[in-house]
């Protein structure tokens, strides 16, 4: 019985870019005990692999965080599965922005401490006190009000490339790091209202609780974070406060919620939104690169690089 992917990511990449089959992207999360995730894994892997689901999934004692894609022509068999499951039933379903996108091309499902790294003690509070949901419309709402503090809690690559309006960006790599950061920011704020947003809404379930506990009182976090606010805005036709792209952590590397550019290439300083892995094997550093360095550097983010490819 096969748990896992034997066929060559290159030649699986390969397959799929060459196929015209449609591809629906999406994102789901749930904090719940999971007495043995090894064997939920097992089980989920051949289901998802019967289902021709691909992406990235994370099981742990504490909840499941996925990025999948699901052929378009399956998706409602998709959603059966999931509606019955004891552990997904009623989980929301982040349908990502530019839905269509080939995004992943093989499917992994691992079990991890945590789905999330956070570097929290989960036993000193409780994570299922955390801030209040909230919708686009309220949120939007409440990043007018003057009162209101608006937090990124993304790392500084997602929100180089797109942010809410007068959004605090944290210059941070992790979420790990993110948070005793935040703390220390927001020390002297505490009676104000705290709204926090992510990707799609996880990080800022476990960062809700915590600040919940360190003694914010208003805390907030958008609901479905980036990707629902974008559904909405559009569906509701709702004034849109994002700038930018909104980066994912699959092939696509972003997907764009507004039209505005507010990040520069790295290399030549002109306005560009598009991050590059670095083509050296050896490297590939996440930056971003505009279409003539791109072109000029071969894909890579220095000279040196370029020459290991020669």
């Amino acid at each position: 019985m096969t748990l896992h992917n034997r066929i060559n990511r290159k030649v699986l990449k390969e397959q799929l870019q060459a196929s015209t089959r449609e591809r629906i992207t999406l994102s789901f999360y749930r904090y719940i005990h999971l007495a043995d995730p090894q064997e939920y894994r097992d089980s989920l892997y051949l289901d998802f692999d019967q289902l021709e689901v691909l992406g990235r999934v994370y099981v742990a004692k504490e909840g499941i965080n996925g990025q999948i894609n699901v052929p378009t022509d399956r998706f409602e068999e998709f959603k059966s599965y999931i509606d019955g499951s004891d552990v997904l039933g009623g989980i929301r379903l982040n349908i990502a922005v530019e839905e269509r996108a080939k995004s992943f091309f093989q499917l992994k499902i691992k079990v991890r401490n945590k789905i999330v790294a956070d570097g929290l003690n989960d036993e000193t509070f409780d994570v299922t006190k955390r801030g209040k949901h909230l919708s686009a419309k309220e949120f939007n709402a409440l990043a007018s009000d003057p009162d209101t503090i608006i937090v990124d809690m993304r790392n500084h690559y997602e929100s180089e490339v797109g942010h809410f309006q007068n959004a605090i960006c944290p210059d941070v790599d992790t979420f790990r790091e993110a948070l005793p950061i935040v703390e220390k920011m927001l020390e002297n704020d505490k009676d104000k209202n705290i709204v926090m947003y992510c990707t799609g809404g996880i990080r800022c379930e476990k960062a809700s609780a915590y600040y919940k506990h360190k003694g914010f009182k208003n805390v907030f976090q958008l609901d479905g974070g980036i990707i629902e606010y974008a559904h909405q805005v559009e569906k509701e036709d709702l004034e849109n406060y994002y700038r930018g792209k909104n980066f994912v952590f699959d092939e696509r590397l972003g997907e764009r919620i507004s039209q505005e550019v507010i990040s520069v290439c790295h290399q030549c300083g002109k306005p560009a939104d598009t991050h590059t892995n670095c083509a050296n094997d050896g490297c590939h550093l996440l930056f971003i690169q505009c279409e003539a360095c791109a072109e000029k550097m071969e894909g890579c983010c220095s000279s040196e690089c370029v020459e290991v490819l020669l």
